[in-house]
């Protein structure tokens, strides 16, 4: 059976990753900090499954992250963990740095000792892998796709952060060999989604009858990655990834936000119609920009298909109907989610 230690596990994408990894047999060491995006909640389902161990910790902790290395022995770390809302980055910079460059750095140096005390077996074997974001390579015009040759262009404090992050995976490989791979995936929906973020922020409004905030004139574009397909791609990356290598991930979705908006309202219209038969799209409204907002962003995972054999199985329409299918059937895990200090209201507006 294989083993993976898995950081920030009880978040959007870790959670999930965590959930189809557990079901497919594979044992997980779970360390979150749960913060704010943070969900136990998420995870319930694998309560008293002796394949999952849950560890409330910091991966800037090396003593705990050293512990559970030495314990447990994993065949890879995934580390998900991560601030990761540009918002929320822009009204407060610094918890970002602390846990995105200084917190994997931590985790690296504990990562790096660890590896370098394994017999040459369990050595040659071992995986680091690195979940990061496309924003790392700034904002795209009108055309192109960004690849994994494209130059570092980061925008925010949190796609900077992350920058910060994927070079010293890099240089840990290159000055040390540690066996890293590093993924840059597109904008991930589906479910359990924090209700900050666009797709679910929008579902949840829309259901209250509140008004639907689009930023500037909705036509910023992302390439939109069903968090399920992002969860097939990442196991083929840690199975089939040549080490040291970085690996594009995207839905092949490209979609402008107000599109995006659009298709929601007109699927909560259909499932859920609202008493005075209006369409939810009346609830649009435009709102000032957010500060430094990236135009566009699109990916090419061509090398994720040449070398890995990995495509997005979900179409936009598929993987939007089904998120939300999820959310209208999930309503009790949004309500304890707002039982935390967010309340669906706009932040990141700091000029």
């Amino acid at each position: 059976m294989a083993t993976w230690l898995v950081t920030g596990g009880a978040g959007f994408i870790g959670g999930n990753f965590v959930l189809r990894a557990v079901a497919d047999g594979v044992r997980i060491i779970n360390l979150d900090a749960l913060t704010y995006a943070g969900n136990l909640d998420t995870l319930s389902s694998l309560e008293g499954n002796a394949h999952h161990v849950f560890v409330h910790g910091d991966i800037g902790n090396r003593a705990l992250v050293a512990s559970l290395l030495a314990e447990h022995r994993p065949d890879a770390v995934v580390n998900f963990a991560a601030e990761s809302h540009v918002d929320r980055s822009i009204d407060g910079p610094g918890a970002f740095v602390q846990t995105n460059v200084v917190g994997t750095l931590g985790l690296l140096e504990a990562v790096r000792d660890h590896w370098c005390s394994l017999p040459d077996p369990e050595r040659n074997g071992f995986r680091f892998l690195h979940v990061s974001t496309d924003e790392v390579y700034g904002s795209l015009g009108e055309g192109g796709r960004f690849t994994e040759a494209t130059p570092y262009a980061p925008n925010s404090p949190y796609s900077a952060s992350k920058a910060a992050s994927d070079h010293l995976v890099r240089a840990f490989h290159h000055t040390y060999g540690l066996p890293t791979l590093t993924t840059h995936c597109s904008n991930n929906y589906g479910p359990y989604h924090f209700p900050e973020k666009l797709i679910p922020l929008i579902i949840q409004r829309a259901l209250a009858g509140e008004a639907l905030p689009v930023y500037g004139d909705g036509t910023n574009v992302r390439d939109w990655l069903f968090v399920g397909d992002h969860c097939m791609a990442l196991r083929d990356v840690l199975k089939k990834g040549r080490v040291g290598e970085t690996y594009n991930v995207g839905g092949n979705a490209e979609r402008r936000n107000i599109e995006v908006v659009e298709t929601i309202c007109r699927l909560l219209d259909e499932r859920r119609p609202r008493a005075d038969g209006r369409p939810r799209s009346s609830q649009v409204t435009f709102v000032a920009d957010r500060p430094g907002h990236d135009r566009r962003y699109a990916i090419d995972a061509s090398k994720l298909r040449d070398e890995l054999g990995w495509e997005p199985r979900y179409t936009f329409e598929q993987g939007i109907a089904e998120t939300v299918d999820w959310y209208l059937e999930n309503q009790d895990w949004v309500a304890r989610v707002l039982d935390g200090s967010y309340r669906l209201e706009r932040i990141g507006i700091r000029a």
